[in-house]
C-alpha cells in the first residue's frame, strides 16, 4: 500500500530543509532499499513521495531560528528547488505546517492563500534581498489557527509513517496525517484575546448591540484596536434576513483573521468611518445600555463595494507580480547558462591556442597547464538542468581555469571513474532520472572521443572505481532493489566484465582507491547505517581482508592518496553533512584525524595534482544549493579555499587527475 515503495530513483541528496531543503536532499531511511534511494538522489532536495494532487492533504514546510521570523512577517513559505514537483500541487486553502528545524517544534495552523509556484519572491531569505534565493518553491500562506508549536515528540506518532530515519521525514502529507496534525494542533489553540473593557476614542469598538438570537455566535471573536483591523458589524434583528451586512462582516473578519498587516483595510485611526463621538446616540432600551445608531445604507454599501475593488485590484496585482518573477527567474537561470556556455566556447579557444603552443614546441611542453596537471570532470548536477549534466571538463590548477571536451553520450551522476592506458573509463551511475544504469563509454586522451563499452552486469550508482594490474575495478555501489558487496572487473583483453571476489560488507555511496597494489574501499552504506569499517583488496591473495575502522561513519565521502596515505574527506555520516578529514597510514595501520575543511560537503570531487589534494563542488545540505567552492590541501599548510569563478555550481560528479 505504500504509493512510493516501487519509484524508480530520481536524483535526490539531502533531507528536505527548509531554510537549514533539500527541504529537501535527506539520504538515510527505515528500511534498506530507500534509503539507498534517499542517498541516490540529487535534485536540490530531494525528498518526495510522489503523492499525486489528490492524495496530497498537507505540507510541511521549513525553517529555522534565522528565517522563521521572516516566513511569518511576509506570509511566504519555501523549500528547495526539488521540491517543486509537489509544492506545485497546492492549491488554495490547502492545509500547511511549519517545521522549525532549531528546536525542532512544529508550528500550525497555516493555509495556502494561493497556489505553489516557482520565485514569488526570488530573493526570500538572503542577505539585504542581493542574492538569488535558495529556496524557490514557494507558496503564500494565511495563519487558520493559532496553536502552540508541538515538540517532535508530541507529532512524531501523527507521521510516523513518513520518517525515513530517527531524525528525518517526507514533507508530503497524506489526508490521514493531516487530520492527525490538525486535531493535534486544535488542542492546542491559543485563546482569543480579551475584548476591550474600555471605550476611548483610540480603542473603543465602532458599534454596540444588544445580544438577539439573530446574532451569529462568532460576532466577536475579533475586536478592532488602534492598530489592529476594522471589523463592522451591522445587524438589526429586522434587516437580518435581507440586508447584506452579514457577507462584509464574514469578508471583513477573514481579511481580519488571516493579514495580521493587510493593507488593503485600514485601522481605525486611518478609516474615514463615523465614530461614537460623531454619530448621533439614542437611548436603547432591552437588557440596559445605550445603542449607538448604525450608519446609513449607502455608507455600508459604498465601504462594501470598496473592500471588493481593493480585494479585486489586489489579487490582480498578485497574479502579474507572481508571473512577472517567474519570468525573472527564468531569464536569470538563461544567464547563467549563457555566461556557461561563453566561459565553455573561451576555455575551448583557450584550449586550442595552448594546443598550438605545445604543437611549435617540438614535442616538449613546458606550459603550467600540462594534461598531466590537470582534473577530469565528468557529470554531475548543477542545480539548474532539469536532470543532469553530461558535460566534461578540465579543471587546471595551476592557473584556476576550466576548459570544455566533449560530452558523454548520456546524462551521467553519482557514477565512477578509472584510468587506463590513456584513457578515461565513466561507469554505472543514475542517467537523469531514467533509472540507475549500467552503461560504460571510454575517453580517449589523445584524440577526445568518446567510446562505448562493454556494460556492467547489473544497474548500479554510487559505486566505486579503481584501476589494478591493468584491470579496472567496480565496487559495491546500489540500486533502487539491492545494496551490493559484489565487484565487477573489467579485462580489456577480455572485453567484459567478470565477477570476482565480493567485500565482506554491502557498500553504497563507497570511496575507493588504489595504493601500492591494492585497492582500498571505505565507508559507505550497507541498507542499514553508514560504515566507518574499511577492507582492503590484495590481488596476490585474491580476497578482502579488513583493515582499521574510522573513528567516523560516513558515506558519499572521497578517498585520495597524497605522500603514502590515504585521506577519506567529508561526506555525511548519518545525520548531517561533514567537513571531517581521516587519515590512514598503512604501515601503522590505523586511522587519524586530520584537518577538517573550510566547508561541510558530500557528493564532491576529489583528486590529487603535483602534492595537493582537490576537492570541488558537492552537496553541503541543509537547504544548501549545490556548492560551487575548491577547497586544496597540502601538508604544512593545510586547507585554502580557492576562488574558481569559471567552474560553475557542481556535485554528484565524478573526477579524475589526468
Amino acid at each position: 500500500n505504500n504509493p512510493y515503495a516501487k519509484k524508480k530513483i530520481k536524483f535526490e541528496c539531502h533531507e528536505v530543509t527548509g531554510h537549514r531543503s533539500l527541504r529537501d536532499f535527506g539520504v538515510l531511511t527505515a528500511s534498506g532499499w530507500i534509503q539507498v534511494r534517499r542517498m541516490a538522489q540529487s535534485r536540490a532536495n530531494f525528498s518526495s513521495r510522489n503523492l499525486t494532487k489528490t492524495q496530497l492533504g498537507g505540507v510541511v514546510f521549513g525553517c529555522t531560528k534565522h528565517t522563521i521570523k521572516e516566513c511569518l512577517s511576509k506570509h511566504l513559505f519555501g523549500l528547495p528547488y526539488n521540491h517543486i514537483s509537489y509544492v506545485q500541487k497546492i492549491d488554495t486553502a490547502l492545509p500547511l505546517f511549519l517545521f522549525n528545524y532549531s528546536d525542532r517544534k512544529l508550528h500550525g495552523i497555516f493555509e495556502a492563500a494561493g497556489p505553489g509556484l516557482l520565485n514569488i519572491n526570488p530573493y526570500a531569505w538572503t542577505s539585504n534581498g542581493s542574492d538569488r534565493t535558495s529556496f524557490p518553491a514557494q507558496v503564500q500562506i494565511s495563519a487558520r489557527l493559532q496553536c502552540e508549536p508541538l515538540s517532535e515528540e508530541q507529532f512524531k506518532s501523527a507521521i510516523e509513517d513518513n520518517y525515513y530515519t530517527p531524525h528525518h521525514f517526507w514533507f508530503e502529507l497524506d489526508h490521514l496525517q493531516t487530520n492527525k496534525l490538525i486535531c493535534l494542533l486544535t488542542s492546542f489553540a491559543l485563546k482569543p484575546k480579551p475584548p476591550l473593557s474600555t471605550c476611548t476614542p483610540q480603542n473603543r469598538q465602532l458599534f454596540h448591540f444588544p445580544s438577539s438570537p439573530q446574532i451569529g455566535d462568532n460576532t466577536d471573536q475579533v475586536k478592532p484596536s488602534k492598530n489592529e483591523p476594522v471589523e463592522v458589524s451591522l445587524v438589526s434583528a429586522k434587516e437580518s434576513s435581507s440586508s447584506p451586512t452579514p457577507p462584509l462582516l464574514e469578508e471583513l473578519r477573514d481579511l481580519a483573521l488571516s493579514h495580521d498587516d493587510n493593507t488593503l483595510i485600514k485601522t481605525v485611526d486611518q478609516a474615514n468611518i463615523p465614530t461614537c463621538n460623531t454619530l448621533t446616540c439614542s437611548a436603547g432600551k432591552g437588557d440596559g445600555g445605550s445603542l449607538v445608531s448604525s450608519p446609513p445604507q449607502h455608507t455600508i454599501i459604498q465601504l462594501m463595494h470598496e473592500v471588493k475593488e481593493l480585494r479585486a485590484y489586489g489579487i490582480e496585482n498578485s497574479t502579474k507580480i507572481c508571473y512577472l518573477e517567474e519570468k525573472l527567474g527564468e531569464a536569470h537561470i538563461e544567464i547563467h547558462r549563457l555566461r556557461e556556455r561563453c566561459n565553455m566556447l573561451e576555455s575551448k579557444s583557450a584550449g586550442s591556442l595552448i594546443s598550438k603552443a605545445r604543437g611549435s614546441d617540438d614535442g616538449e611542453s613546458h606550459s603550467p597547464d600540462d594534461s598531466t596537471e590537470a582534473i577530469l570532470l565528468l557529470g554531475g548536477f548543477d542545480g539548474y538542468s532539469e536532470s543532469g549534466l553530461s558535460s566534461v571538463q578540465s579543471y587546471f590548477p595551476s592557473r584556476n581555469a576550466v576548459m570544455a571536451h566533449s560530452s558523454m553520450s548520456c546524462i551521467r551522476s553519482n557514477a565512477s571513474v578509472a584510468k587506463l592506458d590513456g584513457k578515461v573509463y565513466v561507469f554505472g551511475g543514475d542517467e537523469g532520472g531514467h533509472g540507475w544504469s549500467n552503461t560504460v563509454e571510454s575517453y580517449n586522451e589523445t584524440d577526445g572521443r568518446w567510446s562505448l563499452c562493454p556494460p556492467l552486469n547489473d544497474r548500479k550508482g554510487n559505486l566505486g572505481g579503481a584501476t589494478l594490474d591493468g584491470k579496472i575495478f567496480a565496487i559495491g555501489g546500489g540500486n533502487a532493489e539491492v545494496v551490493f558487496s559484489d565487484v565487477e572487473m573489467l579485462d580489456p583483453d577480455i572485453g567484459r566484465w567478470i565477477r570476482t571476489r565480493s567485500m565482506e560488507h554491502k557498500r553504497f555511496a563507497v570511496a575507493a582507491s588504489e595504493h601500492n597494489g591494492s585497492i582500498y574501499a571505505v565507508g559507505g552504506f550497507d541498507g542499514q547505517e553508514y560504515l566507518n569499517t574499511a577492507e582492503r583488496f590484495d590481488p596476490r591473495e585474491h580476497s578482502w581482508m579488513r583493515i582499521a575502522s574510522m573513528k567516523s561513519r560516513r558515506g558519499c565521502h572521497s578517498l585520495v592518496v597524497l605522500n603514502e596515505k590515504l585521506y577519506a574527506i567529508g561526506g555525511y555520516d548519518g545525520s548531517t553533512m561533514v567537513s571531517s578529514v581521516e587519515i590512514y597510514e598503512p604501515r601503522r595501520g590505523t586511522w587519524i584525524e586530520g584537518e577538517a575543511m573550510k566547508e561541510a560537503r558530500g557528493y564532491s570531487a576529489a583528486a590529487v595534482v603535483k602534492d595537493c589534494i582537490y576537492v570541488i563542488g558537492g552537496y553541503k545540505g541543509e537547504g544548501v544549493d549545490i556548492l560551487d567552492t575548491v577547497e586544496c590541501y597540502k601538508d604544512g599548510k593545510g586547507w585554502e579555499k580557492v576562488p574558481c569563478s569559471s567552474m560553475g555550481r557542481r556535485g554528484f560528479l565524478s573526477a579524475v587527475a589526468l
